[in-house]
């Protein structure tokens, strides 16, 4: 087998009644590195960044909902009782949903006061990005998201005596029963997450670059480009997350429906729709630039969107 990454996960730990996993630590952590990053951006362009921190809260409470109910359709399929499906803090998360959820909350709010979404939804555009980069290190810590079997250079090599995340008990159990020497690799896996990460650096650098010789960009268009970049992503990504169904939970959120994942079905739909909204903004809205900056701040009516 040729080298692949190996190192001791960091486990949930315990303090009192509370548990604590890094997975939610950098999560949290990504939603403010992100809101920051494009609070910085908006507020280089003139944009009322007070405003935005309200449609940045109710960004975030849309993408907890989020995250949680695209999960909702997979763990009912699985047979998971539809009660327990839709409990909103217990069960599997979607990093997905989250994006949709908040998206949605966060356009809610913009036009509660009367602005257009599309500048706040250009520059988000970052915050998503360097979001994901921070979010998955969580990921990362605690080894979650491996996929079917590989031995590329960036799968993980799982090894006895490792505590991976809780849904891979089963590739945890398999690899202490079986004969293979302490301290070597049992069996590696797609390491999804890592791929996932290394997509959103490359698309954090592709988004500067597109706002620094796209000259004709449209409002709306860079929101576009995005839901259309990781929308593909997870779609190719996920063909490393197929597994035999007799490696699932219930309420896996990897169950497949047909041929591919319901993650790679609603990524599928993420492509289509961010193509229809580059198409659709090209026509409809004006080229981004100074003058159109100053007529977007103003409450609607001063520019459509």
């Amino acid at each position: 087998m040729l080298a692949v990454i190996s190192y001791p996960p960091i486990p949930i730990w315990e303090l009192g009644p509370f548990r604590f996993s890094l997975h939610g630590v950098f999560a949290a952590l990504g939603f403010l590195a992100g809101a920051m990053v494009a609070t910085r951006l908006l507020r280089q362009r003139g944009y009322d960044t007070e405003k935005y921190q309200s449609i940045l809260t109710w960004g975030l409470i849309g993408a907890m909902l989020g995250a949680r109910y695209l999960t909702a359709p997979s763990a009912i399929a699985g047979g998971v009782p539809i009660l327990e499906a839709l409990n909103p803090v217990q069960g599997n998360f979607s990093i997905m949903g989250g994006f949709v959820g908040g998206i949605l909350a966060g356009w809610i709010r913009t036009r509660m006061f009367g602005l257009s979404f599309l500048p706040f939804g250009d520059w988000s555009t970052f915050g998503l990005a360097v979001g994901t980069i921070v979010g998955r290190i969580g990921d990362l810590a605690i080894v979650e998201h491996l996929g079917s079997e590989s031995d590329s250079l960036l799968a993980f090599g799982l090894k006895k005596g490792y505590q991976p995340a809780p849904q891979h008990t089963i590739l945890q159990a398999a690899c202490e029963a079986s004969a293979t020497p302490v301290g070597e690799v049992c069996a590696s896996y797609h390491f999804s997450a890592l791929y996932d990460m290394l997509g959103a650096v490359l698309l954090l650098g592709v988004l500067f670059l597109l706002v620094r010789f796209w000259r004709a960009r449209h409002y709306g268009q860079l929101l576009g480009f995005w839901v259309a970049w990781y929308g593909a992503q997870r779609f190719l990504i996920d063909f490393t997350r197929l597994v035999p169904e007799d490696e699932l939970g219930a309420g896996a959120a990897d169950r497949t429906l047909g041929a591919l994942t319901w993650g790679q079905w609603s990524a599928l739909a993420g492509v289509l729709i961010g193509i229809a909204l580059m198409a659709f903004f090209g026509r409809t809205k004006p080229v981004v630039g100074d003058r159109a900056d100053e007529a977007y701040q103003q409450p609607e009516g001063a520019a459509a969107g």
